[in-house]
């Protein structure tokens, strides 16, 4: 029963969607376990240029059933312009999933987001202001809306209803904002359910007989390790878990299916909104990498914050959710850059350590580089390990050894084919 994991070992924006695309090759299920469209994903192959929030990216291979599990939150509207984007551009969307069990983003979601964040001021968090959160929220607190609730026509209206007379009393008593109307709301759901019915399954039946059959089961992480509601840098964090427990959960998956877990890191380090980052670099060679990499967000267009390799958060991600393997992307971004610093511990009020604290000591963590000789011949496109410049090979052959993983696949550019393949991540 082969299922094989992706996940981002950072902040996220570590380039999932073209590692995955890439992988898909061999996948016959590709599933997004959590977060919702405050995920970017951007897939360049022959087809185009393309970026998806919802649609899991293994999408544009044919043998492929794209799925989103019940652990993603999901944004009818976005999810409906997103496909619609994708058959206007000659991509067969017709074998997508949507669990039953996924939870609904509401326009009263997106609003509240946005009045939360406003409300904290200068303590915002820097949320994309989806909905996701909230959406979360009312998961937990049991006032969720699901997909398979879209699809009762009957009994909708009260489940609807009960949810908005709370979200109705937070909007004017609170925030002095608008309510919504169940009867809009209710003509809004019936609207989707239209269109998504016949996209709606149980995912975690169709991901059992996959694996039964022996098929590959590829689990697209969204977000990164580091955004962890439990695992990092809170609360400065995603509302979801990026990391390999949350893909059994947000799948319905039997965790002995799990054959590998493999992390995906930036040859450098990236981090959007607020929150600690200790190796972040505010000068030259900060601009230098954001503008090389175009370091811009996919969801929202902010510019990311760039820093050194930092291999204690790395170690981290690794240690919890057991990385059997890891992919290095965006290394052709460092070149000619020399010397290249890498944090292999920090000093925390004096003491130096090699643990990744929580938010308030990692705010005050000062960096402990080791330094290590770049590179100036070309590795853009490079498909061969032979072809690497020596230097280029010490460095990601130090970040496999940091991270505790080896290293699987380097990803030398957007482009699917622009990939060195080391050693299989998927049988």
């Amino acid at each position: 029963m082969p299922a094989y994991a992706i996940i981002g070992g950072q902040w996220g924006d570590e380039g999932k969607g073209k590692v995955i695309d890439y992988l898909s090759r061999n996948a016959h299920v590709v599933a997004r376990y959590a977060g919702g469209n405050n995920a970017g994903h951007t897939v360049l192959n022959e087809q185009g240029e393309f970026r998806l929030h919802l649609v899991p990216s293994g999408v544009f291979w044919p043998q492929v059933t794209p799925v989103i599990g019940n652990g993603v939150v999901v944004d009818p509207n976005v999810l409906l312009e997103e496909m619609d984007m994708l058959v206007g551009r000659g991509v067969d969307v017709s074998r997508l999933q949507v669990s039953e069990r996924a939870h609904v983003i509401m326009p009263y979601h997106v609003k509240l987001d946005l009045l939360e964040e406003q409300a904290r001021g200068g303590g915002a968090l820097g949320t994309t202001g989806r909905g996701v959160g909230p959406a979360y929220v009312d998961k937990a607190a049991r006032l969720g809306i699901r997909v398979g609730d879209l699809l009762d026509d009957e009994n909708l209206p009260g489940v609807l209803g009960r949810a908005l007379a709370q979200k109705n009393r937070l909007l004017t008593r609170m925030y002095d904002a608008e309510p919504f109307a169940l009867a809009d709301l209710v003509a809004t759901c019936r609207a989707w359910t239209e269109r998504l019915r016949p996209y709606v399954a149980s995912v975690d039946v169709t991901i059992a007989l996959a694996l039964a059959d022996g098929k590959n089961v590829l689990l697209e992480g969204a977000q990164g390790a580091l955004l962890d509601v439990d695992h990092g840098t809170y609360p400065f964090v995603t509302s979801s878990n990026p990391t390999v427990g949350g893909a059994i959960v947000g799948l319905g998956l039997n965790p002995m299916a799990l054959k590998g877990v493999t992390g995906i890191y930036k040859a450098y380090t990236t981090r959007v909104g607020a929150g600690p980052f200790p190796t972040e670099l505010n000068d030259a060679i900060g601009d230098q990498i954001r503008q090389r990499a175009w370091e811009y967000g996919t969801t929202t267009g902010r510019a990311r914050r760039c820093g050194w390799f930092d291999a204690v958060a790395a170690r981290h991600s690794a240690t919890v959710n057991g990385f059997t393997s890891a992919i290095v992307t965006r290394l052709d971004v460092l070149e000619g850059i020399t010397p290249l610093k890498v944090c292999v511990a920090y000093q925390v009020d004096g003491q130096r350590t090699t643990v990744f604290p929580g938010a308030d000591a990692l705010a005050r963590a000062v960096p402990v580089y080791e330094e290590l000789s770049g590179w100036t011949e070309p590795t853009a496109g490079l498909t061969r390990w032979d072809g690497l410049p020596r230097n280029a090979q010490r460095y990601v052959t130090r970040l496999g050894e940091l991270i505790g993983a080896p290293v699987a696949v380097i990803s030398t550019g957007p482009n699917r084919h622009e990939t060195i393949e080391l050693a299989k991540v998927m049988g």
